[in-house]
């Protein structure tokens, strides 16, 4: 059986994808995020916020050409600078071919470092902050 080119474009290409930080390796689809890659197979590489390109916590470093867009870029999380650069939220956009992936998100782990919360003086729970132990 031939495949047409209907078939073929039901069957998006399968892209290496790896998490510089850890050397974590995770197999996304051309037509899927790589948060949504990701959080497919049950990896926590990228942080994972609110999904839809919001809150920021999914920020990476790619490079520019190896992904594309599949959705807005929220500009109160990346500059038009930073997208040129190949920083974007993984929520944001698909591969096009193997990426290396730097996680720079808000949530992104201290590798090697331990973090703690850190309650006020008076001991109330009104604000905690991440502080490096």
């Amino acid at each position: 059986m031939l495949l047409t080119e209907d078939v073929v474009r039901q069957s998006p290409a399968k892209r290496r994808i790896r998490i510089v930080e850890s050397g974590e390796i995770f197999v996304c689809a051309e037509s899927e995020s790589l948060l949504q890659g990701m959080a497919r197979i049950g990896r926590k590489g990228i942080p994972v916020g609110c999904l839809n390109g919001g809150c920021g916590v999914c920020k990476i470093k790619v490079d520019v050409h190896s992904v594309r867009r599949v959705g807005a870029m929220s500009r109160a999380h990346v500059t038009v600078e930073e997208e040129n650069q190949g920083i974007c939220l993984a929520c944001r956009v698909a591969p096009l071919e193997d990426v290396d992936v730097v996680v720079l998100g808000k949530m992104k782990k201290a590798w090697g470092d331990r973090w703690t919360s850190a309650l006020p003086e008076d001991g109330s729970r009104r604000r905690t902050e991440l502080t490096k132990e």
